[in-house]
């Protein structure tokens, strides 16, 4: 039976005093044809009848418990230490919502300052703010910071054409009927050369130059030269990272980005079918009155001890509506706590071991794969824990052979990019073995034979 909160009693009580003596009443603008309709619904389920359904449903599913994964493509595998879970299903985290009392939300404030803390730790930026939807949304928030520090007099966004295609492809919806133009985003675009070809793109223009580290194919690639070319010409840059490798390579923050963001599902967030995820974002406090989202600040009560406050929290949602940058209110508040658990628990050796790990049994694996007749690695240039596998046969045909072998193969690149056909983009990560590597090295031979 249905829980309803309130008694008859009370229910008349409520009509009364607004004036109505039923509820249908509340209805009376809804054309009578359309108010009731009815509804062709099975027979009503018991809860145990329910239950034995939804679970008959759920077991038609295929997930990485049961099956050895090898698709990354932004999304990815990670061990995740029972207690992140363990937190985030308290009550007082898992029920808050945004803290606009902070005398009553400061464990909320301060689980989001920490968050903030090691998120500018980790890109080496100066602030963060408390997070975004996803990747794709922080980036094109970037984009919308970008424009609104230079007032919109730069109305140029360079874009690799190796940022995720999702990521590339929200940032096209958010901008459409701003004026801006987008050079780069060529599906045609060569991808061999790497970030030296978007030197050419940048001018006086060019208000933000947007990357991604390591890129969609997994290459590893030293901004600085790009940045230093950008900030030439008076324009931003952007980093799209990948939070775990950041624990092992050079830091944006070190190369001069102006703007870091990226995709946190790795930091202790379940791949879920898809989400929720969270997109951090992270700047330069010089242009800390320009991003969008929250900001959680560390600060002193009137009895001198340490207090937690929303220092930075009105332009979208409250009295300057019309100078906002985003109308992002909101965030992602209980991922933000799931990243902020799984870095505090891991440490900064962990996070390294965490990435060396997945660094090392990629490169294992590529290099037995390469030695598949009709297999090999599609670019020279150094990867973390992702590349790209030329193959001799549609990756359609070989991930439904691995399928059959209880494998989750690779992405199939030329969904994107139609001058890799026949691309599969294979990631590792901590949770793959070296038999399921070497599985995954006999299964693709065996296709490749048939």
């Amino acid at each position: 039976m249905t829980y309803i909160p309130i008694s008859p009693s009370e229910r008349e009580a409520m009509l009364a005093t607004i004036g109505v003596k039923k509820i249908e009443d509340l209805f009376k603008d809804v054309p009578a044809k359309h108010r009731f309709p009815d509804l062709d619904l099975p027979p009503a389920l018991t809860e145990m009848e329910a239950a034995a359904e939804l679970g008959e449903l759920s077991a038609g599913n295929e997930s990485v418990r049961e099956m050895v994964s090898f698709l990354g493509a932004g999304a990815y595998n990670h061990y995740i230490p029972s207690v992140v879970d363990h937190i985030l299903r308290r009550g007082e985290f898992y029920t808050a919502y945004t803290p606009y009392q902070p005398e009553v939300s400061q464990g909320t404030l301060q689980a989001i300052f920490e968050y903030q803390s090691l998120i500018t730790a980790l890109t080496g930026m100066e602030v963060a703010n408390a997070s975004h939807y996803d990747g794709a949304t922080a980036v094109a928030e970037a984009v919308n910071m970008a424009y609104a520090q230079f007032r919109g007099k730069r109305t140029k966004v360079v874009i690799s054409p190796a940022v995720h295609p999702q990521y590339r492809a929200v940032l096209r919806t958010y901008t459409q009927g701003m004026g801006l133009e987008l050079a780069g985003d060529d599906p045609g675009a060569d991808l061999e050369t790497g970030p030296a070809s978007l030197r050419s793109l940048i001018d006086a223009n060019t208000a933000l130059v947007v990357v991604q580290y390591p890129d969609f194919f997994g290459r590893i690639y030293d901004y600085t030269t790009l940045i230093e070319t950008a900030h030439s010409k008076g324009a931003l840059v952007c980093v799209a990272a990948n939070p775990i490798a950041l624990g092992l390579l050079k830091s944006p923050g070190e190369m001069g980005a102006d703007i870091v963001v990226g995709e946190g599902q790795p930091l202790g967030i379940p791949l879920s079918y898809g989400g929720p995820y969270l997109g951090f974002f992270a700047t330069r406090k010089q242009y800390i009155h320009k991003m969008a989202g929250r900001l959680v600040g560390e600060t002193v009560d009137n009895r001198g001890q340490r207090a937690y406050v929303l220092t930075l929290t009105a332009r979208e949602q409250h009295i300057k509506r019309e100078r906002a940058t985003s109308n992002i209110c909101t965030n992602q508040g209980l991922m933000a706590l799931a990243s902020a658990v799984y870095l505090s628990v891991v440490g900064k050796t962990g996070l390294r071991q965490v990435a060396e790990l997945c660094y090392h049994k990629a490169h294992y694996a590529a290099g037995q794969l390469s030695k598949i007749p009709g297999f090999g690695l599609c670019f020279a240039d150094p990867y973390f824990h992702e590349f790209s596998l030329c193959c001799p046969r549609p990756v359609a045909e070989l991930n439904a052979h691995l399928l059959e072998h209880g494998i989750l193969g690779g992405y199939d690149l030329g969904q994107d990019y139609p001058a890799l056909k026949d691309h599969m983009l294979i990631a590792v990560t901590e949770m793959n073995t070296k038999d399921e590597i070497d599985a995954l090295v006999d299964v693709l031979s065996e296709a490749s034979h048939d």
